[in-house]
């Protein structure tokens, strides 16, 4: 009689073992669902291949949305998605390299007239490289000019022009030329920094004005 209790306690509390683990599992259980493109609603113990294209739920025993998964990107989409987070990572750089920038313009001009110091330095440089240039080429087309003159007079007299005369006034006439471009290309050089000039003046005051009020 005895060993029969034991018997069926036995069994008993294996029967409630296995029931809690079911219990157990039950509870710690998770389902996928998603919706297909009518809208319809769909349940499933594993993913397929439909849920991960559509986007799906993790749902829990109770119910409940514990995480939610997008639906997969197409090729496009992705190359899409790329080109937009390559774009925002190209102006966040531009964004670091101008505070950078800023914050080397204010260490490097602790005041106005220091800013405009360097800055006049900087046209002067424009215009003696433009000044040396304008030196030389007067001096080459002083050049060029004698040797229209010695062919000129040649020609009136009814001479030839030697054909080495000829050939040093070509090449005199590309030197001028390349001259004048040089000297145009000096000049326009020197109008964009004093432009540029004037644009980093009133960034560099509007930064000194922010610096101050940022200051307690």
């Amino acid at each position: 009689m005895r060993a029969a209790r034991y018997i069926l306690a036995g069994a008993a509390l294996c029967i409630g073992t296995v029931a809690l683990a079911q219990n157990t599992t039950n509870n710690n259980a998770f389902r996928y669902r998603w919706r297909d493109a009518s809208g319809h609603s769909y349940f499933s113990d594993s993913l397929s291949p439909e849920a991960m294209k559509a986007g799906y739920d993790v749902v829990n025993a109770q119910g409940m949305v514990v995480r939610h998964v997008e639906r997969q990107l197409t090729a496009d989409e992705r190359a899409a998605a790329r080109k937009v987070a390559d774009q925002q990572a190209a102006a966040l750089q531009a964004q670091q390299q101008r505070q950078r920038e800023d914050a080397q313009m204010l260490n490097a001009y602790p005041d106005e007239a220091a800013f405009s110091a360097a800055k006049n330095a900087e046209l002067d440089n424009f215009e003696q490289a433009a000044r040396t240039t304008r030196i030389n080429l007067q001096g080459q087309e002083k050049a060029l000019a004698d040797l229209l003159a010695r062919a000129g007079d040649l020609e009136r007299a009814k001479q030839p022009v030697p054909k080495t005369l000829n050939d040093r006034i070509a090449e005199q006439r590309t030197t001028v030329s390349n001259l004048r471009a040089t000297l145009q290309r000096q000049m326009a050089a020197k109008e964009a920094a004093r432009a540029s000039t004037d644009s980093q003046l009133r960034h560099y005051r509007e930064l000194k004005a922010a610096d101050a009020a940022s200051r307690p």
